[in-house]
């Protein structure tokens, strides 16, 4: 038998990939060499500036972004995280209550202009609170994965040396996008109210879930090694099946769905929000962020 074709590949630590990187789940045609990164999101410019990786989770924003501008990878249709973004706006309520109707020259502080978490958050404000993201101030910590990007007008760099949740606090941001729902200061509220409710309000109006990070392959990959590509697929669904099975829940969501049909929808808003705030200069189709190979993966 020859030997497995090898493949450099980011795959952070969830519960759907953590039996394959434990090695519970194996092939003997393709071996992952998979980069000591726990949180994968801190190599994806590696990926797209680098093309360090054959197979790698990547933001679906970035993603979309690394397509536009010509990146050589292809979509798997595998989602390894996901999650409503609703509880991670929030403001400082001891300068007054503030809600989304509010924000209209305000100053949003956020890691980056193109971090997938704050995408669905202008998308939120701008379709169901009416809010023209333009209007407000983005502040950031941190440039673009894609190197090509350029922000908008409205965003500025926040001040070397200073973190977000400090300026917040200190009355020099109206809000900010926190990376966990974790509030440890009384003084910190959600701004958009009830946002469990709004989440679920929002999934059922849109029939979808919002994507934080997928799967990517190679190009060249693709087209040299289909089956390997194939396998590699089998060996993320396989890995997701010998997930923790989360704790029950009526009306419970698939957050990691997993085929072509299966993501569609939840593809579609996506592109729909990317677009709709131009980092993006095209709607692209579902299907055209796949190949011929992993369009027919189900």
């Amino acid at each position: 038998m020859s030997a497995p074709l090898r493949l450099k590949t980011l795959l952070g630590d969830h519960p759907t990939t953590l039996a394959l990187k434990r090695g519970e789940v194996a092939s003997p045609r393709v071996a992952l060499d998979i980069a000591d990164v726990p949180q994968a999101f801190v190599a994806f410019k590696r990926v797209v500036r680098d093309l360090e990786f054959d197979v790698a989770e990547l933001a679906i924003v970035t993603y979309l972004m690394a397509k536009a501008h010509g990146k050589p990878y292809v979509l798997l249709p595998v989602v390894v995280l996901s999650r409503f973004q609703h509880p991670f706006l929030v403001y400082n309520a001891a300068r007054g209550e503030l809600r989304p109707g509010d924000l209209k020259g305000k100053r949003i502080g956020i890691r980056s202009y193109s971090v997938t978490t704050t995408m669905w958050l202008r998308g939120v404000l701008m379709n169901d609170h009416g809010l023209d993201i333009d209007s407000v101030k983005w502040l950031t910590t941190e440039e673009a994965h894609v190197a090509e990007f350029r922000d908008p007008p409205n965003v500025q760099r926040a001040p070397a040396g200073r973190d977000l949740l400090s300026m917040l606090l200190d009355g020099e941001l109206d809000a900010i996008v926190l990376g966990d729902k974790t509030l440890n200061d009384p003084r910190l509220k959600r701004l958009i109210p009830e946002p469990d409710q709004a989440a679920q309000e929002w999934h059922a109006r849109n029939r979808a879930i919002q994507i934080n990070h997928m799967v990517v392959v190679k190009d060249t990959v693709t087209k040299s090694h289909p089956d390997a590509v194939r396998e590699v697929y089998r060996l993320l669904r396989d890995s997701k099946r010998l997930a923790p099975a989360p704790a029950p829940a009526v009306g419970a969501l698939d957050m990691t769905p997993v085929g072509v049909e299966q993501n569609r929808r939840n593809l579609e808003v996506a592109i729909d929000y990317v677009y709709q705030q131009r980092l993006i200069p095209r709607r692209f189709t579902v299907d055209e962020l796949f190949d011929d190979v992993t369009r027919r993966l189900d």
